[in-house]
């Protein structure tokens, strides 16, 4: 198509500064006549020539009734304007790293340097971002990192979007560049919990209003799950129970782990490591963050990115072997033992994760496919906010793009660790379902377990106590009692963290519910604690809409909360408006809760009634 430009989309994007599918008429016959004398009909060069050659094909596309005369006429008036012919550049930022190692290193100005990039699929990705940068608003760049598994090769390394528009920071290279991750050290926050023997795949965690001190983490979506599994918290990034997870590990001893592992998490010098650091309170690089995915697919070995072949080989054990599958299992397909395998043909699946960093700063989607570590950031280098923009929404397609572009290889077998044994479990109390009474099991379900480690479920911070106790109940009333009132006999019962009420209330069955107490009989202090109470609603009301009116508006009120008040309605999390009102439109029974992160809830149930249809 004219000097270096080779095909259709290279000369769109290199003459007319856009790709193919925006051509007009005009530009597309331009193209298509350029192949018959490419240097002679050169737009840069020969305007004329090539218009004049461009109307030659125009016409010959109106003799033959391809496109209607109106349509030639108008392109015939479009003049042929194009950019000056540049030299093409392939991974410039990683050629500028290069060049500037080989100066510190002493070596002359011009010599020749061998990189371990695949020309074709650095080209490829860089196609990509070009293709996806042109959709993202000014200033906002994407960085992109794909790396050999085995090896630790860098194959493709992509520092800015577009490396010729500056407004897009095009000369800082963002694949170093250090950002708060949001939620992308997750993965390994929950390995190291696995290896620590504190969870398995299907551990029973609590996804509610919780106080950490001063510290109260909300999620993403502004809302809460109640009982939640590990995989399933990992899977749909909730934040509530990952903070607890590194409340048990320690910030100190996940950062420590992590240095070693070769990720170093920046905090603000002279501050101490602390719970923020698992929802991105720290700076990282993608560099590292990519090195250290790679231990998902490499038996728990993270890496240092090489650029180089004589560049020297660096690991480092992030987590054991077992916990890498069991994490890359979760990230996959969701972790179920129990679920059917899949063959997914030449593709190979894609273990990812997102992050989002505080204010909309950064987007993140890293993970694993096959024999690659690949990973994507999006956002402003200079760190202005992007509000709308999360690793989910404009990350995580650009991710999948890569990875379906990899090249189709041989993946390597994924063979399941024989310290990675499933195993049925029982909820509440998380051990294995073969030593657990099966009153006591309520849920039961199927985890990955770790080295036989089927870790009880943690009682939670409101009442520590044990989830597995001794009540006594009357047996005539089936209430409960205390020896020696109401010929109580005794009962072992499974209970459920405290935390977790609000969202059982009503669900579990009769006789897996904890019993009223006998009327006279409870301990002094044995009914449960607090004073939080919803005010307006009585429990058994009947609510009917206004005259005239298809739907019933509450007040929410409150009386005794410590702190902010979570609303839920028949168990999903519900906001009132700037007032406190409430609009319901369902007719039927309902059950209003509202809690604190203290732990404390008050549930009240009520009817609304809708009258009937109007009709005429």
């Amino acid at each position: 198509m004219g000097g270096i430009v080779e095909g259709v989309e290279m000369a769109s994007r290199t003459y007319l500064g856009k790709p193919s599918r925006d051509l007009s008429h005009a530009e597309a016959a331009l193209l298509a006549t350029l192949p018959r004398a490419p240097s002679r009909l050169r737009p840069d060069r020969s305007p004329q020539a090539a218009q004049q050659a461009r109307d030659r094909v125009l016409a010959r596309l109106q003799r033959f009734a391809v496109w209607t005369p109106e349509v030639v006429a108008d392109a015939r008036m479009e003049p042929v304007i194009a950019q000056r012919l540049q030299g093409a550049w392939l991974a410039p930022l990683a050629a500028e790293r290069l060049r500037g190692q080989m100066r510190r290193g002493g070596a002359p100005e011009l010599v020749r340097v061998a990189s371990t990039l695949d020309r074709e699929l650095q080209a490829t990705v860089e196609r990509l971002l070009a293709d996806r940068v042109s959709t993202l608003p000014p200033r906002v760049s994407i960085a992109a990192l794909v790396i050999d598994v085995e090896s630790l090769e860098v194959l493709a390394y992509a520092g800015s979007a577009d490396f010729s528009d500056n407004a897009r920071g095009a000369h800082v290279d963002m694949v170093r560049g250090v950002r708060s991750p949001g939620s992308a050290l997750k993965p390994f926050l929950y390995a190291m919990a696995l290896d620590r023997g504190l969870i398995h795949s299907e551990s029973l965690l609590v996804d509610a209003p919780q106080a950490f001190g001063d510290y109260q983490p909300g999620n993403f979506q502004a809302d809460f799950s109640g009982p939640v599994s590990a995989a399933e918290a990992l899977q749909r990034s909730l934040n509530v129970p990952a903070v607890d997870l590194l409340e048990q590990i320690g910030p100190a001893d996940f950062t420590r782990r992590m240095n070693d592992g070769g990720v170093r998490l920046r905090i603000a010098t002279g501050e101490q490591p602390n719970l923020s650091l698992i929802l991105g309170g720290a700076g990282v690089t993608l560099e590292e963050l990519v090195g250290a995915y790679r231990a998902l697919a490499a038996g728990g070995l993270a890496g240092r990115p090489r650029l180089t072949p004589d560049a020297a080989r660096q690991e480092a054990r992030l987590m054991s072997e077992g916990a890498a599958w069991i994490v890359r299992d979760i990230l996959e397909g969701g972790g179920h033992p129990d679920r059917p395998f899949i063959e997914t043909g030449s593709a190979a699946p894609l273990a990812w994760k997102t992050g989002t960093s505080f204010g909309f700063r950064d987007a993140w989607a890293v993970g694993v496919s096959g024999r690659h570590a690949l990973g994507v950031w999006i956002g402003r280098p200079d760190g202005t906010p992007n509000p709308g923009f999360f690793g989910a929404n404009v990350a995580a397609p650009l991710l999948k793009d890569i990875a379906g572009a990899l090249p189709r290889t041989v993946a390597p077998s994924r063979v399941r660790p024989p310290s990675v044994q499933p195993a049925d479990i029982c909820w509440p109390l998380g051990g294995a379902a073969v030593d657990t009474p099966a009153a006591l099991c309520h849920v039961r379900r199927t985890a990955w377990s770790l080295a036989g480690a089927l870790p009880p479920t943690r009682p939670d911070r409101i009442d520590g106590s044990s989830l597995r106790q001794t009540i006594w109940v009357a047996p005539d009333s089936g209430l409960r009692t205390v020896p020696g009132c109401g010929g109580g006999v005794p009962r072992d019962i499974a209970r459920w963290p405290l935390l977790l009420q609000p969202w059982l209330d009503g669900v579990l069955p009769a006789e897996q519910r904890i019993p009223d107490w006998l009327p006279g009989c409870a301990p002094s202090g044995g009914a449960p604690a607090g004073t939080l109470r919803i005010v307006g609603i009585g429990d058994g009301s009947r609510l009917r809409p206004a005259p005239g009116h298809r739907h019933v508006v509450l007040q929410l009120q409150v009386r005794g909360a410590q702190s902010e008040a979570y609303w839920l309605l028949d168990g999903r999390r519900v906001r009132p408006d700037a007032g406190g009102r409430l609009r319901l439109d369902e007719a039927g029974m309902h059950r209003l809760t509202v809690l604190d992160a203290g732990g404390r809830y008050h549930s009240v149930r009520f009817a609304v009634d809708m009258p009937p249809p109007v009709t005429r």
